[in-house]
């Protein structure tokens, strides 16, 4: 059955400092009515939105989240609410209870009621998928602009209990939302007692029924408690009426932005409007008019648009909300820890600051409210707190109006259903000497900060935009996976600069001949990541080339190493965990990790995993890295570009893996040092010259052989494996290498820097040039088959140093970039043919009818 409870203390709430109902100027021109408890006009005002369903908004005073208020009163109203929830239930049920709050606009809300509880823990709903984390349950919300919860509990047992399930919600208005959760949850895990809990319940009687028929129906018993009740009374024809309105002046939205983009200079144009109708503030327009609540300031010349940050010290391992779980225990470390934050938020306000506001966004309500309260409660400034929305509603600059000033701005979360318009009402206008913008690591993207972006939005109203960035809470997973290898046990590495996401076969005997490795390959009786070649032992004069090479082109590398990676800091994350494609790609990622540390002070996470042409990347580490890190902050890197069959290979693996594992976020675009084939959108250089840590084999690349796939070597739940050639130390020189690169930072740093904001800016979009090429070689030179093909200076030194090489093209007029081409070819017997018209430095092919006696006793190629 069901039991209202609806007493409680009575809060006096102001109403708009004009004295005016904030829901009037909807009531005379719709018709709508608020009925019942005499406390609803205090707590609700009313708005429009432009909803196929519903064009009324009630607009929560208390909620904090479309309307400033004080943190006191949003978090008093909760926390009453659970008192009463504990009275209700009493202490022994209390303990064996569950809050749920419901994503986006009562997370907050709920989290304060399961404060005033004092003994269970706290869970909501969620919009934003996390890699990693099993869904432990969802629902639809019908009415809502965004409509699926997710889930996500870190601990499955916070809905497998018996105990009480308390459901909180801002408003209780038709009940569907609560109907779909319980039918849920009750049919995975049945409880036998609920109870809904909100600041208002507007239900018609028709609809309370409802769920009283509903309890019944699943034999539960389902109580609920309410700030306060009455009803909304709608007349006949009002969605029309309203849709019509809202049209009406979203038009004159429109136009007043025209009028504003033609103006050559002067005050922001004003919306047209009807007599004696307000003017509609959007996103970044100022309100003049008569009975505005404040004029918008600007912000003063030198202010920093993307805020000036603050360090809260935010308790380590400490969730950031209820999305994975809340406990008694997490309550308390925040407590203790609210002071010392607060008051480092006060420490940077400007010293003058009498009316601050301390900004939320979406979903993460509870810990801006706690420091926007803290702040409050510790000192004498004027606190105001509320958070940005999803939710799209029409704004009118009217005292009767609840919506008066709209800023609008890009989503800055990379959110799981696409880009879309973001929105913070009420801030605008509202003369506030400093905002302070919490949000939590996922959300603190390059959107946030770029010109249209929410710190710009609000450096227009505001003397001072201040940023604090909470970290987005991690669930723990225990994997049976291995943790990385690192060196010095595994690669001549640093162990901070790599981690390897492989196994150590090292003690396994793989290497062939490259003789007999080639035949098995090209009659398939093998597959190349099924052994490894004989490492090749350069000679004194090779040695020598190495050298040259890097010493003539590391300010060159260096200076793509800057690029590729600024281009990723701006475009990728703006804390990408670098994941290397092994080998190759280890030396360039170590590099861009340097870079980022030298430019930025960033102290990146880089792994390297395996990618097997034919076999896809490791699917292991990728459940390891989605584990660890947040997939959308993967970048994979790569040395170099050939014809983009590692490019196509990721792309395709990533696709599987989605498909097979239900983890998305892993984007497929490679971030390379050079892109010859023009096979990506992110790279240091396009042109095709020597990068000298493709002259070598393992002594570039911290002493570790290319990765191997092995049926039975690896299982299906193993890394693939390579080999660490510890004996081969004295001529190592892979950390030589990247410190002659590295080096070269500091001289080529702005160059780097202005290169990359060129390249930002321009159309590079993948033409597969490389492609093509490799295919009218194949043909031309009747191999027929691409995979022979090995364009670039890097791949073509590959074929040198690792296959049966039959001849090489050599672009007309290439300099020394192919010395050691030259040098190579000249000691294995394989001509070198300069052409005209080549797209790439050079091209190296692969013997197309190699049998073991096509290779006599010194190694060399024969002539077909």
């Amino acid at each position: 059955m069901e039991k209202a409870v609806n007493e409680g203390e009575h809060r006096e709430v102001r109403e708009d400092a004009d004295g005016v109902w904030s829901g009037s100027w909807v009531a005379e021109r719709l018709g709508v009515e608020l009925a019942g408890d005499g406390r609803l006009t205090g707590l609700l005002g009313l708005a429009l939105r432009r909803n196929p369903k519903r064009a009324h908004l009630l607009v929560s005073n208390v909620l904090g989240k479309h309307v400033p208020q004080s943190p006191s009163v949003v978090y008093g109203y909760g926390v009453e609410l659970g008192r009463r929830v504990r009275d209700l239930l009493g202490d022994d049920e209390a303990r064996r209870a569950v809050v749920l709050g419901y994503a986006e606009t009562a997370t907050g809300l709920g989290h304060s009621v399961a404060d005033g509880l004092g003994l269970a823990p706290y869970l909501h709903s969620t919009r934003r998928p996390v890699a990693g984390v099993a869904t432990a349950g969802g629902f639809e919300e019908a009415h809502s602009h965004a409509t699926s919860h997710l889930l996500l509990p870190e601990d499955p047992a916070l809905l497998t209990g018996d105990g009480p399930l308390v459901l909180v919600d801002d408003e209780f208005s038709t009940g569907n939302t609560v109907l779909n959760t319980v039918r849920d949850l009750h049919q995975r895990y049945p409880r036998r007692r609920y109870v809904v809990v909100a600041l208002v319940d507007m239900r018609s009687a028709a609809d309370a029924g409802r769920l009283e028929a509903f309890a019944r129906e699943i034999g539960a018993r389902v109580d609920l408690v309410a700030a306060a009740s009455g009803s909304v009374r709608l007349p006949e024809g009002v969605l029309e009426k309203g849709q019509e309105l809202v049209a009406r002046y979203e038009a004159a939205g429109a136009a007043e932005g025209r009028m504003s983009a033609a103006a050559p200079s002067g005050p922001v144009a004003q919306f047209p409007a009807p007599p004696g109708d307000g003017v509609a503030v959007e996103a970044g327009h100022e309100a003049h008019s008569p009975g505005a609540r404040g004029t918008a300031r600007p912000a003063p010349t030198g202010a920093q648009p993307d805020g000036n940050r603050i360090d809260l010290h935010w308790p380590a391992g400490l969730p950031d909300g209820g999305r994975h779980g809340f406990t008694p225990a997490h309550r308390a470390r925040l407590e203790a820890a609210l002071p010392t934050m607060a008051a480092r938020i006060a420490e940077a306000l400007p010293h003058n600051a009498r009316r601050v506001h301390i900004l939320g966004f979406e979903e993460l309500m509870y810990a801006p409210l706690r420091l926007a309260r803290e702040l409050e409660r510790a000192t004498d400034i004027e606190v105001r707190y509320s958070t940005t929305t999803r939710s799209p509603v029409l704004a009118v600059d009217d005292p009767g109006y609840a919506i008066r000033t709209r800023l609008a701005f890009p989503a800055h979360d990379d959110p799981a259903d696409g880009p879309g318009e973001r929105y913070a009402y009420n801030v605008a206008g509202a003369g506030f000497d400093a905002v302070v913008v919490v949000v939590d690591s996922a959300g603190d993207t390059p959107a946030l900060h770029a010109p249209g972006g929410l710190l710009a939005r609000l450096a227009a109203h505001t003397p001072r935009v201040l940023l604090a960035v909470i970290p987005s809470y991690a669930p723990e997973r225990h994997s049976m996976l291995p943790e990385p290898l690192r060196g010095p046990a595994f690669s001549s590495y640093a162990p901070e600069e790599v981690g390897w996401l492989l196994q150590d076969l090292s003690d396994v005997t793989l290497e062939a001949p490259t003789e007999e490795r080639e035949e098995a390959i090209q009659s398939g009786g093998a597959h190349y990541a099924e052994s490894l070649p004989v490492e090749y032992q350069p000679s004194e004069q090779y040695q020598q080339l190495f050298h040259a090479a890097l010493k003539e082109s590391a300010a060159r590398i260096a200076q793509a190493v800057g690029v590729v990676t600024e281009t990723v800091l701006a475009e990728r994350s703006p804390r990408p965990v670098l994941v290397s494609l092994a080998r190759a790609g280890t030396p360039v990622g170590i590099l861009m990790r340097r870079w980022a540390q030298h430019r930025h002070g960033l102290d990146l996470p880089h792994y390297a995993v395996s990618i097997v042409r034919g076999r896809g990347i490791d699917a292991n580490a990728l459940r390891w890295l989605a584990e660890h890190h947040d997939p959308r902050d993967v970048v994979f890197v790569d040395g170099w570009t050939g014809k983009g069959a590692i490019t196509r290979e990721l792309a395709q693996a990533l696709e599987e893996f989605e498909n097979s594992d239900g983890v998305t976020g892993f984007s497929p675009e490679i971030a390379v040092l050079a892109d010859p084939g023009s096979c990506v959108r992110t790279y240091g250089t396009r042109e095709d010259f020597l990068i000298p840590s493709a002259c070598l084999n393992s002594t570039v690349s911290g002493l570790i052989s290319r990765t191997v796939l092995r049926a039975d070597l690896v299982g299906p739940h193993d890394f693939h494996g390579a080999k660490f050639y510890r004996d081969l130390a004295a001529t190592d020189v892979s950390v030589a290498f990247l410190d002659a690169v590295s080096a070269r930072f500091p001289e080529i740093a702005d160059a780097a820097c202005a290169q990359a904001k060129e390249l930002l800016a321009t159309d590079r979009s993948p033409t597969w040039e490389g492609w093509a090429a490799v295919e009218r070689i194949s043909e031309e030179y009747a191999i027929h088959d691409v995979n022979l093909v090995k364009p670039g200076v890097g791949e073509t030194t590959r074929v040198m140093l690792r296959r049966v090489p039959w001849k090489v093209l050599a672009r007309a007029g290439a300099g020394s970039d192919l010395d050691h081409v030259r040098l190579l070819a000249e000691q294995r017997g394989v001509p070198v043919e300069e052409v005209d018209g080549l797209p790439y430095t050079c091209v190296g092919l692969i013997h197309p009818k190699y049998t073991r006696g096509a290779t006599g006793a010194d190694g060399k190629a024969v002539t077909l």
